[in-house]
């Protein structure tokens, strides 16, 4: 594609957008525009959801340049205008099914599809991780990104050293959970096989717990004492901005933690610094 063709990009919706040449000023969902960023394309800026604030959750931009990115806002702070101060020419959003944008109201949304072109991308727990990834690496390609051999070699090789780590572990390997702690009495602990990163894991041989069948279909909600009793070796802890701090919740059993964001980045160097953090804890 030259640099005046048509660009051209059908989304997880099946809706196809256009422009006239390939997009520049690219407005994103800041989990999408973290992503991005990770696969070699700066975004012009970046909005967040009805979870985030006035400020960017640095739990949620990686390594995104933040001195260089504008944040225009998040939930019912944003309105067609706000999001097109910046004269995108395209918007990058997610949806968790059925082709909703995720961090837009749908009064918000539909208008500012007539006035610019707007690619969605599916991160629900009906798609695998490397699905995912590679629907966000084909758009970071038709936008002028290239790919890059050292990330794909790290993120092989810190899958490999999970594998190993997990396989050489002993028949009681330890017992890791994934949980969103929501103050001092109670805790959300994460259905793994709802998460597509802790789906990864699992399938690295890692022993995620699993919560009791219930209310919830991604978290199922404890008091403290259903948490602790659930005896992990391991905690990933959700650090994004609207979590409580896992200090909250009392843990003092000396566990390793591992700061995790359930709104991960799919790019192949973020996902090996994950998988890193995991296998030092494991071998900790």
């Amino acid at each position: 594609m030259t640099e005046q063709s048509e660009w051209r990009f059908s989304d997880d919706r099946g809706q196809l957008s256009t422009a006239p040449r390939r997009p520049e000023r690219v407005l994103a969902y800041v989990q999408a525009g973290a992503t991005l960023w990770g696969l070699g394309l700066r975004p012009q800026g970046i909005f967040g959801s009805d979870h985030d604030g006035p400020e960017p959750d640095r739990a949620k931009t990686g390594t995104l340049p933040l001195d260089q990115v504008a944040y225009v806002g998040a939930g019912s702070g944003l309105d067609v205008e706000r999001l097109l101060s910046g004269r995108p020419d395209l918007v990058v959003a997610v949806s968790y099914g059925n082709g909703h944008v995720y961090g837009l109201a749908p009064e918000t949304a539909k208008p500012l599809e007539e006035r610019v072109p707007v690619v969605v991308i599916d991160v629900s727990q009906a798609r695998t991780f490397e699905e995912i990834g590679d629907r966000f690496a084909e758009l970071a390609r038709s936008l002028g990104a290239e790919d890059r051999a050292d990330a794909d070699a790290d993120l092989d090789a810190a899958r490999e050293r999970l594998l190993t780590i997990a396989a050489a572990g002993p028949a009681d390997t330890p017992r890791v959970l994934a949980l969103s702690p929501a103050g001092p009495d109670q805790a959300h602990v994460a259905r793994p096989r709802m998460w597509p990163e802790l789906r990864v894991l699992a399938d690295l041989g890692v022993h995620l717990v699993e919560p009791a069948s219930g209310p919830g279909a991604n978290w199922s909600t404890l008091d403290r004492e259903g948490t602790f009793a659930l005896r992990p070796d391991v905690i990933l802890t959700d650090i994004r901005a609207h979590a409580a701090p896992l200090d909250e919740l009392g843990w003092d059993g000396g566990e390793p933690v591992v700061p995790w964001n359930p709104e991960p980045l799919y790019g192949p160097r973020d996902h090996a610094r994950f998988l890193g953090l995991v296998a030092d804890a494991l071998e900790g």
